[in-house]
C-alpha cells in the first residue's frame, strides 16, 4: 500500500500527449490552446466612442464654449463625419470612430439638446473622455491568448475579433467508463431484491462532459472470459480506461488479473486513504492507461477528481492552478493510519474566509451525500485529531 502522494507522483509521471487538431472556434468552448493567437489588427481598430453623446474638439471647452450645433449625425459603422469650427460638434453613437477632427466625447446625460443645439449642462468634462483609444488593448501580431490556456466565452469572443475562425487545440484522450458486477442493472430496469442500479459510470461520464470528453460507456458482468474479451478490445481502441468497482479483494474480482494477462503493468493497488483505499492503476506497454477505481460511489468520485483530472490537466498542457485551501469549520478526529478525504460544504464567512463544514454521510456507499457537498478536503496521515481553524487543501467538484 502506497501513499497518496507517492500515487499521485506514479500517475501524474504517465501524463502523455495525444497531439493537436483543429476545430471550429465556436465548438471549442472548455479546449485548452495548442497555438498562440495573435491579433491581426489593433484592438480596438480604431478610436472608438464609448458613450452616446456628440464629439468635439476639447479646444473649444478651453476657449469656452458651452452649447454647440449639431452637423452630423454618425451611427456605429457609419463613415467618420467631420467638423470645420470648434462650435460644431457630431452627434455620435457608441462604437462608432471617433472623427480626426475631434478628440473629446461628451456623453447625453451631459447635456441638453433643443433645435439642433447641444448645451453643457456640466462643467466636468476632460480631453479625452468617452474614448476606447486604438490599441488600447493589444496592438498588431501581440499575443491575445497561448497555448494551455482554456478556451472561455470571453476568448471565443476575443477569438472571433481577430478573425479565428479556427482554432489548434489539444487532442483528448479516447475514453471508457467500465461498470462491473451482477448486481448492477440498467437505470431503466427494476433491480431485483438482490439488485441496484448503475450509477457510477454515469457519474463518471458526467464530469468527464464536463472536462470535454465524450466517452464510451460498457458493463462488465463477473465473468472472467468476457471480462478478460472486453478489456482486450478497449485496450485496442482507447487511451484510457476508466474501471468502476472489482479492483478489491473479492472472490469475484477478476480484473486485476485479467489486466494482467493483458500484460497490462500494475504501478499501484492500494492506496492509504479513505475512501479509495483499493484503487488500482497500471499501463499497457502501448502506453494506454488503466484507472481502476473501487466500487463505492464517493470512492470513484473522489479517486476521479484527486488523480484523473489532475492527470488530464496534465496531458492537455493546461495551466495548472494552485491548490484551493479552506479552513475547517469545526473539531474532527479519525482514528485510521489514512488520508482522510472528508466531504464538505463551503462557504464564506463574514471575513471573506473559505470555511469547509464537514459532512461526513454514511461511509463510501452514501452517494446520497454527495449531492449535500461540494468538496473533498484532504486531511493528513499523520495525524488523528483536526483542529477548527486549521487549514486544508480542498477538492472542489
Amino acid at each position: 500500500m502506497i501513499t497518496v502522494e507517492d500515487a499521485e507522483n506514479i500517475i501524474m509521471a504517465q501524463a502523455g500527449d495525444y497531439g493537436a487538431e483543429i476545430v471550429p472556434f465556436e465548438t471549442a468552448l472548455g479546449r485548452v490552446l495548442a497555438e498562440e493567437v495573435k491579433a491581426d489588427r489593433d484592438l480596438p481598430p480604431y478610436d472608438r466612442v464609448t458613450m452616446d453623446g456628440i464629439a468635439i474638439n476639447y479646444e473649444a471647452i478651453e476657449n469656452g464654449v458651452s452649447t454647440f450645433r449639431i452637423k452630423a449625425t454618425q451611427a456605429a459603422g457609419d463613415e467618420p463625419a467631420h467638423i470645420d469650427e470648434h462650435t460644431e460638434c457630431i452627434e455620435i453613437m457608441t462604437g462608432a470612430m471617433v472623427p480626426s477632427s475631434a478628440d473629446t466625447v461628451i456623453r447625453y446625460e451631459d447635456l441638453e439638446l433643443r433645435a439642433g443645439l447641444a448645451t453643457l449642462v456640466t462643467r466636468e468634462i476632460q480631453k479625452g473622455q468617452n474614448i476606447h483609444y486604438k490599441g488600447k488593448d493589444k496592438k498588431q501580431h501581440e499575443p491575445v491568448a497561448v497555448p494551455g490556456e482554456v478556451v472561455t466565452p470571453a476568448l471565443i469572443g476575443l477569438l472571433a475579433s481577430v478573425g479565428e475562425s479556427e482554432l489548434r487545440v489539444k487532442r483528448l484522450p479516447r475514453v471508457v467508463v467500465l461498470s462491473s458486477g451482477n448486481e448492477l442493472v440498467e437505470v431503466n430496469e427494476q433491480p431485483g431484491p438482490f439488485q441496484i442500479r448503475r450509477s457510477n459510470n454515469y457519474t463518471i461520464n458526467a464530469v468527464l462532459r464536463n472536462n470535454g470528453i465524450d466517452a464510451s460507456m460498457l458493463h462488465l458482468p463477473d465473468n472472467e472470459e468476457v471480462i478478460k474479451d472486453q478489456l482486450k478490445a478497449c485496450l485496442e481502441n482507447y487511451d484510457v480506461i476508466l474501471l468502476s468497482g472489482g479492483v478489491s479483494m473479492g472472490k469475484f474480482d477478476h480484473i486485476p488479473r485479467a489486466l494482467a494477462e493483458l500484460q497490462v503493468e500494475q504501478l499501484f493497488h492500494k492506496v492509504q486513504q479513505r475512501p479509495g483505499k483499493p484503487f488500482w492503476f497500471g499501463r499497457h506497454p502501448r502506453g494506454q492507461l488503466v484507472f481502476a477505481f473501487p466500487g463505492n460511489p464517493v470512492a470513484t468520485f473522489m479517486c476521479l477528481h484527486r488523480y484523473f483530472l489532475p492527470w488530464l490537466a496534465a496531458s492537455l498542457g493546461k495551466k495548472m492552478e494552485s491548490p484551493l485551501r479552506a479552513v475547517l469549520s469545526q473539531r474532527l478526529s479519525f482514528n485510521f493510519p489514512l488520508k482522510y478525504f472528508l466531504q464538505v460544504k463551503l462557504h464564506y464567512n463574514e471575513y471573506c474566509q473559505l470555511m469547509a463544514a464537514p459532512l461526513e454521510g454514511n461511509g463510501s456507499g452514501d452517494f446520497a451525500n454527495l449531492a449535500d457537498t461540494d468538496a473533498f478536503m484532504e486531511l493528513p496521515l499523520e495525524r488523528n485529531e483536526f483542529k477548527r481553524g486549521e487549514v486544508f487543501k480542498v477538492f472542489k467538484f
